[in-house]
């Protein structure tokens, strides 16, 4: 397989390329892959991108509740506190 490096104005990014010919011969240990990396595969023919190969992806029905689970917080947000606000004085 082959390496390309794409230069972007501000950050550099390494696309893995695969011939044609090869990713037939490869494809179904490509798509495994692919799922369990996550990085995408940029198909050429005669040199040129022609397919790109990227996870599925569920995209969630609403963005509430999307890191749950993912934040934890160690205090009582709620509790009481001893310090006197000036609002209340």
């Amino acid at each position: 397989m082959e390496m390309t490096i794409v230069k972007a104005k501000i950050l550099e990014v390494a696309v893995q390329t695969i011939k044609a010919s090869v990713f037939k011969a490869k494809c179904l240990k490509l798509m495994d892959e692919v799922n369990q990396t996550g990085e995408e595969i940029v198909i050429l023919k005669n040199g040129k991108p022609v397919s790109k190969l990227v996870p599925y992806k569920i995209k969630p029905r609403s963005l509430f509740g999307l890191h749950e689970g993912m934040i934890k917080a160690y205090d009582d947000l709620i509790d009481p506190t001893d310090v006197k606000w000036e609002a209340e004085q």
